[in-house]
């Protein structure tokens, strides 16, 4: 079984930046695709990105595209969302997920934390 435990959520303003993490247990993640979501208040969980276990394909929902960048360090099971310029419409709560294909559903879900950007 794989726990998924995301951090580094908070508020900040518009224009600021975050890091999230996210630490993996039960399993390498070097085994495992990654990736991050998001649900706003009201509406329905999004994609955000995407990463492959060798970290050499990388996919981003358009609203983040250059803005958000997803990196992992395997040595360290972790997995970060570093988002830049951040958006007032960038609130949500941020999951890590993960599956052991590169497509289909993922496995396993983290708890999430909540990034909250103030005007």
């Amino acid at each position: 079984q794989v726990q998924l435990v995301e951090s580094g959520g908070g508020l900040v303003q518009a224009g600021g930046s975050l890091r999230l993490s996210c630490v993996a247990s039960g399993r390498t993640i070097s085994s495992l695709n990654m990736g991050w979501f998001r649900q706003a208040p009201g509406k329905e969980r999004e994609f955000v990105g995407a990463i492959s276990r060798s970290g050499g394909n990388i996919d981003y929902a358009d609203s983040v595209k250059g803005r958000f960048t997803i990196s992992r360090d395997n040595a360290k099971n972790t997995v970060y969302l570093q988002m830049n310029s951040l958006k007032p419409e960038d609130t949500a709560v941020y999951y890590c997920a993960a599956r052991i294909f590169f497509v289909g559903n993922y496995d396993y879900w983290g708890q999430g934390t909540q990034v909250t950007v103030s005007s």
